[in-house]
C-alpha cells in the first residue's frame, strides 16, 4: 500500500468511527454532505479520495473539527497558533497535489488556509464544490483556476477570490506551481 493509499484509508476509518460513535447512518450522512449513498461508501471504504470540502461538512455534521479527520489528533490552539516554514500538516490528496494546513492547530478556526503544491498535470482536474468562500494566491509558478466553464491563469502575485459552491478546480500549467489557498466554510 503506497503512502496516499495509507493516508485515505485512515481517513475513512477515521470517519466512520466517528459516525458510528455519533450514531449516524451512511444514508444520513451521505444526504447532510450532499453525496450519493454509494459515493459516500466509496469514500468512506477509502476506495475514492474524500476532497476537503467533504471533509469539511462530514466534520460539521458530525461536529467536530477538521482537524480530528484528517490527522487523528484534535486541535489544540485558541489564542494563536504558528507554523513555521515547512512545518504544516500536509497530505498528499493524490499523486502530484499536496496540500499543507496552515493553521490546523487552531481551535475553532473560521477560516481554513493551506499552502497547496501541485505537479504539472495534462489532465483536467475533477471539479469539486464545496460552502463557503474561497480565495487562491500563487506564489510561484502558474496555476490555472478553473470555474465552471472559465478558465483563469494566475502568475506569481496574482489572486483569484470566488464562490466554490461552483465546481471548480486548479492545475499547475507550464511547469510545478504553489499556491495559498483559504476555505471559509
Amino acid at each position: 500500500m503506497n503512502s496516499l493509499s495509507k493516508e485515505i484509508l485512515e481517513i475513512a476509518t477515521r470517519i466512520k468511527e466517528l459516525r458510528e460513535i455519533c450514531d449516524v447512518s451512511e444514508e444520513e450522512l451521505a444526504n447532510e454532505v450532499g453525496v450519493s449513498l454509494e459515493q459516500y461508501r466509496a469514500y468512506e471504504s477509502g476506495s475514492d479520495d474524500i476532497p476537503v470540502g467533504v471533509i469539511y461538512a462530514v466534520s460539521r455534521v458530525l461536529g467536530v473539527d477538521s482537524t480530528a479527520i484528517i490527522t487523528g489528533s484534535d486541535a489544540k490552539m485558541t489564542d494563536y497558533t504558528v507554523v513555521r516554514k515547512g512545518n504544516g500538516t500536509s497530505i498528499e490528496r493524490y499523486p502530484g497535489y499536496r496540500f499543507s494546513s496552515l493553521a490546523m492547530n487552531y481551535i475553532g478556526r473560521d477560516m481554513n488556509p493551506m499552502l497547496i503544491t501541485m505537479k504539472k498535470e495534462d489532465e483536467e482536474p475533477e471539479l469539486v464544490t464545496h460552502g463557503g468562500q474561497e480565495f487562491n494566491y500563487c506564489l510561484e509558478g502558474k496555476v490555472v483556476v478553473t470555474i465552471g466553464a472559465k478558465k483563469i491563469t494566475l502568475e506569481p502575485g496574482d489572486s483569484i477570490y470566488f464562490n466554490p459552491a461552483i465546481p471548480h478546480g486548479q492545475r499547475a500549467l507550464d511547469g510545478d506551481c504553489e499556491f495559498l489557498t483559504v476555505i471559509n466554510e
